[in-house]
């Protein structure tokens, strides 16, 4: 079959089944090659390779996978781009669709059961008001997981990469640095996409620490402590802290952990590293 990478292809299959995109799933399908192939070489995908795909919409970058791996298993929420599924990969014996929402999903058991426990590596066009709990809930669930490249809006992008001290340091920033390297590999204008969205995007490898780079005792505490310091950025990070409902530590023991670390008890959360946060962390638990 031609591949569904061509505009002309994409337009002729979505025209054969009277597809009407949905908001509500966020479907935006690529058609450019070039992207494509980026996505495939940055996720370095090999015929050893277990890969799970989320979101394929019509299969256009299923296609290039199955071509490249051992097996894929493409996870679909909408119901109506399965029957479309099963056309445009009727020539690939090494791929299986799922018709499920993706967090309700079991991955961990997938790869157990696809990949004996071994890692997997995830690929995904991702929805954009989706996101962050999909990414996050791979990482938070353990699952086992050699890299996951994924296109996402290029801010989301920006924010998953950026370092202390820049408008874009978040909390996203920290939990997604706290399991894994981040490294932005392509910029995608709008005009890469069907129908176009209105932002840019951009592909985005996110490659698993084997061990991780930041050791501390309660990661959950570290991660309530970020939120806090950053739901009001121009406040302090004591006062953040200070005024967070989860958190219940006093202000003479968030200056106390502050000045044994060297700190200044006027200082900000984005001025934070990830190692910082850790060792607060460890000291306001004690």
């Amino acid at each position: 079959m031609e591949k569904l990478s061509s505009p002309k292809k994409t337009i002729e299959i979505i025209q054969k089944y009277n597809f009407d995109f949905q908001k509500k799933f966020g479907q935006n399908f690529l058609i450019d090659s070039h992207v494509l192939e980026k996505i495939i070489d940055a996720a370095n995908i090999t015929e050893d390779d277990f890969v799970l795909e989320i979101g394929p919409g019509i299969g256009t970058m299923t296609q290039y996978l199955s071509e490249h791996a051992r097996e894929v298993m493409a996870v679909e929420i909408d119901h109506n781009l399965i029957p479309i599924l099963k056309e445009t990969l009727a020539g690939y014996d090494n791929v299986e669709v799922l018709n499920e929402d993706i967090l309700k999903v079991d991955i961990g058991k997938i790869a157990e059961k696809k990949n004996q426990g071994r890692p997997i590596k995830v690929v995904a066009n991702l929805p954009y008001y989706i996101t962050t709990p999909i990414i996050m809930g791979l990482f938070e669930k353990n699952v086992p997981m050699n890299s996951l490249t994924v296109m996402v809006q290029k801010e989301v992008a920006q924010r998953m990469q950026a370092g202390p001290g820049t408008k874009d340091y978040g909390a996203l920033s920290l939990a997604v640095q706290f399991y894994a390297e981040p490294y932005i590999v392509a910029n995608v204008p709008p005009n890469c996409f069907m129908p176009r969205p209105k932002v840019g995007s951009a592909v985005i490898r996110l490659t698993r620490y084997k061990d991780m780079p930041v050791k501390v005792k309660n990661e959950q505490l570290m991660f309530s402590i970020i939120r806090a310091s950053f739901n009001q950025r121009r406040k302090t990070l004591q006062n953040g802290i200070n005024n967070s409902s989860t958190l219940h530590f006093s202000k003479e023991q968030v200056v106390d952990a502050l000045d044994k670390m060297g700190l200044s008890p006027k200082i900000r959360g984005e001025a934070l590293s990830l190692e910082q946060f850790a060792r607060l962390s460890d000291l306001l638990e004690g």
